[in-house]
Protein backbone atom coordinates (compact mmCIF):
# COMPACT_ATOMS: atom_id res chain seq x y z
CA UNK A 1 0.00 0.00 0.00
CA UNK A 2 1.21 3.57 -0.05
CA UNK A 3 2.34 5.86 1.84
CA UNK A 4 -0.77 8.34 1.49
CA UNK A 5 -3.14 5.40 2.32
CA UNK A 6 -2.07 4.26 5.51
CA UNK A 7 -1.87 7.10 8.48
CA UNK A 8 2.07 7.30 10.10
CA UNK A 9 2.23 6.47 13.47
CA UNK A 10 4.48 7.86 15.85
CA UNK A 11 6.05 4.02 16.47
CA UNK A 12 7.09 4.63 12.74
CA UNK A 13 8.30 8.04 13.12
CA UNK A 14 10.41 6.35 16.22
CA UNK A 15 12.14 3.74 13.88
CA UNK A 16 12.57 5.71 11.21
CA UNK A 17 14.71 8.30 13.69
CA UNK A 18 16.00 4.95 15.21
CA UNK A 19 14.83 6.49 18.82
CA UNK A 20 12.23 4.91 21.50
CA UNK A 21 8.55 5.91 20.61
CA UNK A 22 8.96 7.44 24.05
CA UNK A 23 11.53 9.40 23.44
CA UNK A 24 9.55 10.69 20.13
CA UNK A 25 6.69 11.76 22.17
CA UNK A 26 8.96 13.99 23.94
CA UNK A 27 9.81 15.68 20.81
CA UNK A 28 6.79 16.49 20.25
CA UNK A 29 5.57 17.31 23.43
CA UNK A 30 8.10 19.84 24.00
CA UNK A 31 9.25 18.20 27.77
CA UNK A 32 11.09 15.94 28.89
CA UNK A 33 15.08 15.02 29.02
CA UNK A 34 15.69 15.15 25.27
CA UNK A 35 18.63 16.91 23.43
CA UNK A 36 17.98 19.40 20.66
CA UNK A 37 19.76 17.15 18.22
CA UNK A 38 17.58 14.00 18.71
CA UNK A 39 13.96 16.32 18.76
CA UNK A 40 15.27 17.44 15.18
CA UNK A 41 16.34 14.15 14.25
CA UNK A 42 12.38 12.94 14.98
CA UNK A 43 10.95 15.77 13.68
CA UNK A 44 12.80 15.28 10.10
CA UNK A 45 11.57 11.89 10.48
CA UNK A 46 8.54 12.82 10.39
CA UNK A 47 8.70 15.25 7.88
CA UNK A 48 9.54 12.34 5.62
CA UNK A 49 6.78 10.06 6.66
CA UNK A 50 4.20 13.48 6.46
CA UNK A 51 3.73 12.85 10.12
CA UNK A 52 1.68 15.88 11.70
CA UNK A 53 1.98 15.20 15.30
CA UNK A 54 -0.06 12.79 18.32
CA UNK A 55 -3.11 12.06 18.21
CA UNK A 56 -4.80 15.23 20.17
CA UNK A 57 -7.41 13.52 21.60
CA UNK A 58 -5.19 10.17 22.71
CA UNK A 59 -3.45 13.18 24.32
CA UNK A 60 -6.00 14.50 25.98
CA UNK A 61 -6.57 10.89 27.60
CA UNK A 62 -3.25 10.61 29.19
CA UNK A 63 -2.90 14.27 30.75
CA UNK A 64 -6.67 14.24 31.85
CA UNK A 65 -6.87 17.75 30.06
CA UNK A 66 -8.82 18.91 27.65
CA UNK A 67 -6.21 22.37 26.90
CA UNK A 68 -9.82 24.13 26.93
CA UNK A 69 -10.73 27.52 28.70
CA UNK A 70 -14.87 27.44 29.02
CA UNK A 71 -15.51 31.29 28.91
CA UNK A 72 -18.93 31.89 30.10
CA UNK A 73 -19.80 35.43 28.89
CA UNK A 74 -22.75 37.63 29.08
CA UNK A 75 -26.34 36.51 28.55
CA UNK A 76 -26.41 36.30 24.83
CA UNK A 77 -23.23 36.06 22.68
CA UNK A 78 -24.39 38.20 20.00
CA UNK A 79 -25.34 41.40 22.17
CA UNK A 80 -21.58 40.72 24.03
CA UNK A 81 -19.70 40.96 20.49
CA UNK A 82 -21.25 44.78 20.17
CA UNK A 83 -19.86 45.78 23.35
CA UNK A 84 -16.37 46.77 22.52
CA UNK A 85 -15.74 46.37 26.60
CA UNK A 86 -16.32 42.41 25.86
CA UNK A 87 -14.44 42.32 23.14
CA UNK A 88 -11.46 43.55 24.37
CA UNK A 89 -11.56 41.84 27.98
CA UNK A 90 -11.87 38.73 25.88
CA UNK A 91 -9.13 39.63 23.77
CA UNK A 92 -6.71 40.15 26.57
CA UNK A 93 -7.92 36.80 27.95
CA UNK A 94 -7.59 34.49 25.14
CA UNK A 95 -3.85 36.41 24.61
CA UNK A 96 -3.04 35.19 27.74
CA UNK A 97 -4.25 31.85 27.64
CA UNK A 98 -2.82 31.31 24.31
CA UNK A 99 0.63 31.90 24.56
CA UNK A 100 0.17 28.13 27.04
CA UNK A 101 -1.55 26.51 24.27
CA UNK A 102 -5.03 26.33 25.66
CA UNK A 103 -8.81 26.97 23.77
CA UNK A 104 -11.35 29.01 24.25
CA UNK A 105 -14.57 27.07 24.48
CA UNK A 106 -17.38 30.72 24.46
CA UNK A 107 -20.70 29.37 26.35
CA UNK A 108 -23.89 31.52 26.58
CA UNK A 109 -24.54 32.81 30.62
CA UNK A 110 -28.27 31.75 29.50
CA UNK A 111 -29.66 29.01 27.04
CA UNK A 112 -30.13 29.24 23.69
CA UNK A 113 -33.69 30.47 23.27
CA UNK A 114 -34.24 31.73 26.56
CA UNK A 115 -34.65 35.58 27.10
CA UNK A 116 -34.66 38.07 30.30
CA UNK A 117 -38.71 37.52 30.67
CA UNK A 118 -38.77 33.86 30.67
CA UNK A 119 -35.95 33.62 32.92
CA UNK A 120 -37.88 36.21 35.45
CA UNK A 121 -40.84 34.13 34.86
CA UNK A 122 -39.22 30.83 36.06
CA UNK A 123 -37.67 33.10 39.06
CA UNK A 124 -41.13 34.32 40.35
CA UNK A 125 -42.22 30.60 39.82
CA UNK A 126 -39.81 29.57 42.26
CA UNK A 127 -37.75 27.17 39.45
CA UNK A 128 -34.04 27.02 39.27
CA UNK A 129 -32.44 28.96 36.43
CA UNK A 130 -31.01 26.97 33.41
CA UNK A 131 -27.79 26.70 32.10
CA UNK A 132 -26.68 26.20 28.76
CA UNK A 133 -26.13 22.19 28.15
CA UNK A 134 -22.05 23.26 27.34
CA UNK A 135 -21.99 24.69 31.27
CA UNK A 136 -23.51 21.09 32.52
CA UNK A 137 -21.07 18.53 30.04
CA UNK A 138 -18.81 20.43 27.83
CA UNK A 139 -14.91 19.08 28.21
CA UNK A 140 -13.23 22.26 30.31
CA UNK A 141 -10.02 22.40 32.37
CA UNK A 142 -11.02 25.64 33.82
CA UNK A 143 -14.22 28.18 33.59
CA UNK A 144 -14.22 31.74 33.57
CA UNK A 145 -16.89 33.42 34.67
CA UNK A 146 -16.25 37.13 32.68
CA UNK A 147 -19.16 38.88 33.89
CA UNK A 148 -19.35 37.55 36.93
CA UNK A 149 -21.97 35.97 39.41
CA UNK A 150 -25.61 36.59 40.93
CA UNK A 151 -27.09 35.59 44.06
CA UNK A 152 -27.24 31.39 43.85
CA UNK A 153 -25.80 32.03 40.26
CA UNK A 154 -26.65 28.73 38.25
CA UNK A 155 -23.62 28.57 36.14
CA UNK A 156 -21.16 28.71 39.31
CA UNK A 157 -23.53 26.02 40.47
CA UNK A 158 -23.26 23.51 37.92
CA UNK A 159 -19.31 24.06 37.40
CA UNK A 160 -18.59 23.26 41.22
CA UNK A 161 -20.92 20.45 41.47
CA UNK A 162 -18.67 19.03 38.25
CA UNK A 163 -15.46 19.83 39.84
CA UNK A 164 -14.51 22.73 37.27
CA UNK A 165 -12.05 25.52 38.50
CA UNK A 166 -13.61 29.03 38.75
CA UNK A 167 -12.28 31.96 37.88
CA UNK A 168 -14.75 34.94 38.52
CA UNK A 169 -14.65 38.25 36.77
CA UNK A 170 -15.92 41.12 38.56
CA UNK A 171 -18.24 39.29 40.70
CA UNK A 172 -19.44 38.53 43.94
CA UNK A 173 -16.16 36.89 46.75
CA UNK A 174 -16.83 32.88 46.57
CA UNK A 175 -14.57 31.30 49.00
CA UNK A 176 -11.81 29.69 46.94
CA UNK A 177 -11.98 31.53 43.68
CA UNK A 178 -9.81 34.00 42.26
CA UNK A 179 -11.95 37.32 41.46
CA UNK A 180 -10.60 39.64 38.75
CA UNK A 181 -11.85 42.81 38.41
CA UNK A 182 -11.60 46.61 38.56
CA UNK A 183 -12.22 49.77 41.27
CA UNK A 184 -15.86 50.54 40.18
CA UNK A 185 -16.67 52.36 43.64
CA UNK A 186 -14.19 54.80 43.29
CA UNK A 187 -14.57 55.16 39.37
CA UNK A 188 -17.74 56.40 39.51
CA UNK A 189 -17.79 58.44 42.81
CA UNK A 190 -14.63 60.27 40.91
CA UNK A 191 -16.79 60.53 37.75
CA UNK A 192 -19.41 62.53 40.10
CA UNK A 193 -17.06 64.50 41.80
CA UNK A 194 -15.86 65.90 38.52
CA UNK A 195 -19.67 66.99 37.97
CA UNK A 196 -20.29 68.72 41.25
CA UNK A 197 -16.72 70.63 41.33
CA UNK A 198 -18.01 72.10 37.65
CA UNK A 199 -21.47 73.11 39.80
CA UNK A 200 -23.56 70.71 39.03
CA UNK A 201 -26.31 69.30 41.44
CA UNK A 202 -28.71 68.20 39.61
CA UNK A 203 -27.55 65.12 38.63
CA UNK A 204 -29.04 61.79 36.59
CA UNK A 205 -27.97 58.29 36.92
CA UNK A 206 -27.96 55.79 33.93
CA UNK A 207 -27.48 52.36 35.22
CA UNK A 208 -26.37 49.04 33.65
CA UNK A 209 -28.75 46.28 34.12
CA UNK A 210 -29.81 45.18 37.89
CA UNK A 211 -30.07 41.00 37.39
CA UNK A 212 -31.49 38.34 35.20
CA UNK A 213 -34.54 40.37 34.79
CA UNK A 214 -33.19 42.99 32.43
CA UNK A 215 -35.77 45.49 33.59
CA UNK A 216 -35.80 49.68 32.12
CA UNK A 217 -37.23 51.75 34.33
CA UNK A 218 -36.75 54.36 36.96
CA UNK A 219 -35.50 53.05 39.91
CA UNK A 220 -37.02 53.22 43.50
CA UNK A 221 -34.90 52.53 46.75
CA UNK A 222 -37.13 49.00 46.95
CA UNK A 223 -35.60 48.29 43.53
CA UNK A 224 -31.68 49.66 44.32
CA UNK A 225 -31.48 47.37 47.16
CA UNK A 226 -32.36 44.38 45.06
CA UNK A 227 -29.42 45.00 42.26
CA UNK A 228 -27.32 42.24 42.28
CA UNK A 229 -24.51 42.30 39.66
CA UNK A 230 -21.66 43.57 41.12
CA UNK A 231 -20.32 46.78 38.73
CA UNK A 232 -23.77 47.49 38.91
CA UNK A 233 -23.61 47.89 42.55
CA UNK A 234 -20.47 49.57 43.18
CA UNK A 235 -21.20 52.10 40.61
CA UNK A 236 -24.33 53.08 42.16
CA UNK A 237 -22.76 52.92 45.69
CA UNK A 238 -20.12 54.85 43.53
CA UNK A 239 -22.31 58.08 42.49
CA UNK A 240 -24.02 58.04 46.29
CA UNK A 241 -21.39 58.47 47.90
CA UNK A 242 -20.98 61.92 46.27
CA UNK A 243 -24.30 63.32 45.73
CA UNK A 244 -27.79 61.47 45.92
CA UNK A 245 -29.11 61.40 42.08
CA UNK A 246 -32.32 63.63 41.56
CA UNK A 247 -33.36 60.36 39.23
CA UNK A 248 -31.79 56.88 38.43
CA UNK A 249 -33.10 55.03 35.24
CA UNK A 250 -32.17 51.09 34.94
CA UNK A 251 -31.14 49.76 31.47
CA UNK A 252 -31.81 46.18 30.14
CA UNK A 253 -27.72 45.64 29.18
CA UNK A 254 -25.27 48.11 28.23
CA UNK A 255 -26.06 49.50 24.76
CA UNK A 256 -26.11 52.32 22.78
CA UNK A 257 -30.16 52.22 22.29
CA UNK A 258 -30.73 51.92 25.72
CA UNK A 259 -28.59 55.12 26.46
CA UNK A 260 -30.49 56.80 24.18
CA UNK A 261 -34.15 55.90 25.20
CA UNK A 262 -33.32 56.48 29.28
CA UNK A 263 -31.79 60.04 28.23
CA UNK A 264 -35.05 60.67 26.13
CA UNK A 265 -36.90 60.22 29.27
CA UNK A 266 -35.02 61.68 31.41
CA UNK A 267 -34.23 65.21 29.69
CA UNK A 268 -37.64 65.61 27.78
CA UNK A 269 -41.14 65.01 29.06
CA UNK A 270 -40.93 64.95 33.34
CA UNK A 271 -40.00 68.79 33.88
CA UNK A 272 -39.89 72.20 32.59
CA UNK A 273 -36.28 72.92 31.41
CA UNK A 274 -34.78 74.64 34.45
CA UNK A 275 -35.81 71.68 36.78
CA UNK A 276 -34.33 68.72 34.44
CA UNK A 277 -31.24 67.61 35.42
CA UNK A 278 -27.91 69.31 34.23
CA UNK A 279 -25.29 66.29 33.84
CA UNK A 280 -25.77 62.46 33.51
CA UNK A 281 -23.29 60.19 34.73
CA UNK A 282 -23.62 56.60 32.50
CA UNK A 283 -22.24 53.49 34.33
CA UNK A 284 -21.00 52.58 30.66
CA UNK A 285 -19.46 54.47 27.88
CA UNK A 286 -22.15 53.03 25.42
CA UNK A 287 -24.87 54.29 27.69
CA UNK A 288 -23.22 57.85 27.84
CA UNK A 289 -22.66 57.82 23.92
CA UNK A 290 -26.57 57.38 23.69
CA UNK A 291 -27.10 59.89 26.12
CA UNK A 292 -25.47 62.41 24.04
CA UNK A 293 -26.92 61.35 20.79
CA UNK A 294 -30.55 61.63 22.47
CA UNK A 295 -29.83 65.43 24.19
CA UNK A 296 -28.72 66.23 20.53
CA UNK A 297 -32.16 65.05 19.09
CA UNK A 298 -33.67 66.99 21.84
CA UNK A 299 -32.16 70.37 20.64
CA UNK A 300 -29.86 70.30 23.78
CA UNK A 301 -26.15 71.50 23.59
CA UNK A 302 -23.39 68.66 25.04
CA UNK A 303 -21.72 70.35 27.56
CA UNK A 304 -23.30 73.83 27.47
CA UNK A 305 -27.19 72.36 28.12
CA UNK A 306 -26.39 68.93 29.37
CA UNK A 307 -22.96 67.49 30.64
CA UNK A 308 -22.27 63.40 30.16
CA UNK A 309 -19.76 61.53 31.52
CA UNK A 310 -19.30 57.63 30.90
CA UNK A 311 -17.63 54.90 32.22
CA UNK A 312 -14.86 52.25 30.68
CA UNK A 313 -12.58 54.83 28.38
CA UNK A 314 -13.68 53.32 24.97
CA UNK A 315 -12.94 54.82 21.77
CA UNK A 316 -16.13 56.29 19.85
CA UNK A 317 -14.67 58.05 16.82
CA UNK A 318 -18.36 57.65 15.44
CA UNK A 319 -19.77 60.15 18.20
CA UNK A 320 -17.51 62.69 16.72
CA UNK A 321 -17.22 65.87 17.40
CA UNK A 322 -17.63 65.06 21.41
CA UNK A 323 -15.20 62.92 23.54
CA UNK A 324 -16.87 61.24 26.34
CA UNK A 325 -15.24 62.19 29.45
CA UNK A 326 -15.24 58.75 30.88
CA UNK A 327 -13.68 56.67 33.65
CA UNK A 328 -11.01 54.67 32.23
CA UNK A 329 -10.96 51.21 32.93
CA UNK A 330 -7.80 48.59 31.57
CA UNK A 331 -10.12 46.35 29.63
CA UNK A 332 -7.27 44.24 27.93
CA UNK A 333 -5.69 44.12 31.04
CA UNK A 334 -8.66 42.90 32.96
CA UNK A 335 -8.75 39.82 30.63
CA UNK A 336 -4.61 38.98 30.59
CA UNK A 337 -5.35 38.94 34.25
CA UNK A 338 -7.92 36.52 33.96
CA UNK A 339 -5.95 34.89 31.51
CA UNK A 340 -3.19 34.42 34.15
CA UNK A 341 -5.09 33.65 37.29
CA UNK A 342 -6.61 30.63 34.53
CA UNK A 343 -2.79 29.81 33.86
CA UNK A 344 -1.76 29.77 37.55
CA UNK A 345 -4.71 27.30 38.89
CA UNK A 346 -3.90 24.49 35.99
CA UNK A 347 -0.27 25.22 37.16
CA UNK A 348 -1.53 23.84 40.98
CA UNK A 349 -1.30 27.34 42.58
CA UNK A 350 -3.60 29.53 44.78
CA UNK A 351 -4.03 32.73 42.53
CA UNK A 352 -4.99 35.75 44.47
CA UNK A 353 -7.86 38.23 44.16
CA UNK A 354 -6.88 41.08 41.74
CA UNK A 355 -8.29 44.99 41.84
CA UNK A 356 -6.99 47.03 38.50
CA UNK A 357 -7.14 50.54 39.03
CA UNK A 358 -9.15 53.38 37.06
CA UNK A 359 -8.76 57.17 36.38
CA UNK A 360 -10.96 59.70 35.05
CA UNK A 361 -10.24 61.45 31.65
CA UNK A 362 -12.01 64.70 31.07
CA UNK A 363 -13.33 64.38 27.44
CA UNK A 364 -15.59 67.22 25.57
CA UNK A 365 -18.76 66.17 27.09
CA UNK A 366 -18.58 67.79 30.67
CA UNK A 367 -18.65 71.89 31.42
CA UNK A 368 -19.85 74.06 34.04
CA UNK A 369 -23.34 74.43 35.24
CA UNK A 370 -25.56 76.03 33.04
CA UNK A 371 -27.84 78.78 33.88
CA UNK A 372 -31.04 76.77 34.10
CA UNK A 373 -33.35 79.65 33.16
CA UNK A 374 -31.90 79.71 29.61
CA UNK A 375 -32.19 75.62 28.85
CA UNK A 376 -34.21 75.21 26.01
CA UNK A 377 -37.68 73.25 26.58
CA UNK A 378 -38.07 70.58 24.13
CA UNK A 379 -41.80 70.77 24.73
CA UNK A 380 -42.40 75.03 23.76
Amino acid sequence: MSRQTVRPTLAKVAELAGVSVSTASLAFSGAGPITPETREKVLAAARELEYSGPNPLGRQLRSGRSGIVGVVIGDQLGRSFRDPVSTQVLHGLVSAIGEQGLGVLLVPGMPQGATAQSVGLAAEAGLPPAVDPLVEAAAMDVAVLVWGTLKDDPNLAALQRRGVPVVIGEGQHVSGVPVVSVDDRRGAAEAVRHLVELGHTRIAEIALPFGRDERSGLVDADRLAAAERTPTRNRLAGVRDVIEPVMSWETPASLVEHGRDAATEILSEWAPARDRPTAIIAHSDLLAAGAVIAARELGLRVPEDVSVAGFDGLDLPWLSPDLLTSVHQPLVEKGRALGLAVIALLAGEDPESVVLPVSLVEGTTTGPVPDLSALPDPLR
